[in-house]
């Protein structure tokens, strides 16, 4: 065990392009030099930084005290494709070349010696990092100007880099897919095209038929739900100003059953993209920020077709054009199903609510006394206000919302968490392997350092995100007390679930996130039927001492850490934790458990 990884992952890569995006791009604009387009092409070269596989992180140059492996491997990508882009100097300061504006930023931006920026620049194929590094030294601003004004970027929202990398690929496997089924049941006139929704189904006979047909749509009053054995999305009455417009309901209908060549489809993972068995439930037709947005249900599957009101003008909704989603939603209950995401931006979303929601309301999750939030106003459909989505600053996580509903007098519920995963059914956050909500004083402070981390599982089709405390451990050197976290993403095809766990030291900030020290994918670890934990890590504390920190489950009653680096030897403890002194950060162990046979 070492003090960082020697491989690196796509999802470590995303979590930390998430958490240092705006300190990515602005290393970039500051390489590049100044001007609008030299702005855009900082964000696109943080953007394209991500590894498409794991690829190793031995060797990285970093600075004194650095311990984020995933993001010095980024800011070495970034500064190597920002130096082999061509640019102009930095405005007014005589002739200085890439070369010394990348050593000009990492001395004044990332507070790097020279020493380290002698080697970062040369993992970067810089010829002479030294005339570089003297070149940056002649660099002056004005005396009003601190030394970073010269690379001030203009920031743009972070997961949308993610989000765009992970849709392109399912956008490649969909084309794939598509692929290879038209070669298995293209037939002459059957492909895609322009014209591809005002011909017939693939599917023939009357369900398929009646699937097309607006007036076949399935539409529950607005007090069914009320007398309704089962509260769920079926239950959800038909709701919107445009619900009675039978030309946009066709369209939606068709580009489910059909969709041309130029929509843009997207869909959970896991989530059949063929169109409805037979007539769908509506669950919503309006307008929302220039769009015309229908929701539909066919017991399976949520899906959400939106055109722009007016294509052509310019805006961003007609820019986007028509788009179709689909999410899996088989099995939701009354709280799974409780809020939909029916139109989201950029940097926002409005949420449509389930009709037995009495109260929604926005909250901080990286704030645990934030309890009750800030109410959301709701127009008379159940449309909540923009509601903003998560944003990260240089080096922490600085805002990640949480939408808090409660259910009405007419259908007594607790309340509960969740939170915009990307995806049109929105994640519930829960506490525990009983799947309570995440509302507790002690599981929002558990999530408020968890929080963090769930960029690596975004638009990955997740229904609920558990975390639950399977140890607390006693720190050396007096550094107070450490809660070992179990974090589990479950999915609504059952699949696929992710896990992690992270430790989780006392922090002056209530929201800094854990440290991950084990992650898994497709696993039952973490669950409700699984609970066999086994991780550590290795920790430095306050006076400068190297530990092996070590934590299993409760069902664990001795553990022992064997290997190279330990001050005294092998290591054993009685109980679920253990801490043993390390010579340095090149320790290597192996750890080893025991557990009670019932």
């Amino acid at each position: 065990m070492s003090e960082g990884t020697a491989t690196l992952d796509v999802e470590q890569a995303e979590v930390a392009l998430v958490a240092h995006y705006a300190r990515l791009v602005r290393l970039a604009y500051c390489v590049l030099g100044d001007g609008p387009r030299h702005a855009r092409a900082a964000h696109t070269l943080a953007q394209r930084a991500l590894p498409r596989r794991r690829t190793t992180t031995d060797g990285l140059p970093r600075a004194q005290g650095e311990d984020d492996a995933a993001y010095a491997w980024l800011r070495l990508r970034v500064v190597r494709a920002a130096l082999d882009r061509p640019r102009p100097p930095l405005p007014g300061h005589r002739g200085r070349n890439a070369p010394a504006r990348a050593a000009y930023a990492l001395r004044h931006l990332e507070g790097m010696a020279d020493p380290e920026i002698r080697r970062l620049l040369d993992a970067a194929r810089v010829r002479d990092p030294e005339a570089a590094l003297a070149d940056a030294r002649t660099v002056t601003v004005p005396v009003h100007a601190g030394p970073c004004a010269l690379c001030a970027a203009p920031a743009a929202h972070p997961l949308t880099a993610v989000r765009r990398r992970r849709r392109g690929r399912a956008a490649l496997a969909a084309l794939c897919a598509a692929l290879a089924c038209g070669g298995l049941l293209g037939t002459s006139g059957s492909g895609w095209g322009p014209d591809a929704a005002t011909r017939a189904p693939l599917l023939t006979g009357t369900d398929a038929q009646r699937a097309l047909e607006p007036d076949a749509l399935v539409r529950v009053g607005r007090n069914a739900w009320r007398h309704a054995s089962r509260t769920d999305f079926a239950a959800w009455p038909a709701r919107g100003a445009l619900r009675g417009d039978a030309s946009l309901l066709r369209r939606a209908l068709v580009t489910w059953a059909r969709p041309r060549a130029d929509v843009r489809l997207s869909a959970t993972p896991g989530t059949p993209q063929g169109p409805p068995p037979g007539p769908p439930q509506l669950l919503y037709a309006g307008r929302l920020d220039g769009r015309a947005v229908v929701l539909l249900y066919d017991g399976l599957r949520v899906a959400r077709y939106a055109e722009p009101l007016t294509p052509g003008d310019g805006s961003r909704a007609a820019k986007d054009g028509i788009s179709l989603e689909l999410a899996r939603a088989a099995g939701a209950g009354t709280a799974a199903s409780a809020a939909l995401a029916v139109s989201r931006g950029e940097d926002e979303v409005r949420y449509l609510t389930a009709p037995w929601i009495g109260r929604a309301a926005h909250v901080d999750l990286l704030d645990p006394e934030d309890r009750t939030g800030s109410p959301l106003a709701r127009d008379a459909d159940g449309v909540t206000e923009p509601v903003p989505l998560p944003v990260t600053q240089p080096r922490h996580c600085t805002r990640w919302p949480g939408l808090l509903l409660s259910g009405s007098a007419h259908l007594a519920s607790r309340a509960q968490l969740y939170t915009d995963l990307g995806e049109p059914v929105p994640a519930r956050l829960t506490d525990g392997t009983a799947r309570d909500p995440a509302t507790g004083p002690a599981a929002r402070g558990r999530l408020a350092r968890t929080v963090c981390h769930l960029p690596a599982v975004l638009d990955s089709g997740v229904k609920t995100v558990s975390s639950w405390e399977f140890a607390r451990q006693r720190l050396p050197d007096g550094d107070g007390e450490a809660a070992w976290v179990c974090t589990r993403a479950a999915t609504w095809r059952g699949a696929g679930a992710r896990v992690m766990t992270q430790f989780q030291p006392p922090a002056a900030h209530p929201g800094r996130p854990g440290a991950v020290t084990s992650r898994a994918e497709d696993t039952r670890t973490c669950g409700p039927h699984s609970r066999q934990i086994l991780t550590g890590l290795l920790w430095k504390s306050t006076r400068g001492h190297w530990y092996v920190l070590a934590a299993g489950d409760p069902r664990i009653t001795r553990l022992r850490a064997r290997g190279t680096g330990l001050v005294e030897g092998p290591a054993r403890a009685d109980g679920n934790t253990l801490a043993a002194r390390a010579a340095g950060r090149d320790t290597s162990v192996r750890l080893s458990a025991q557990r009670r046979a019932d």
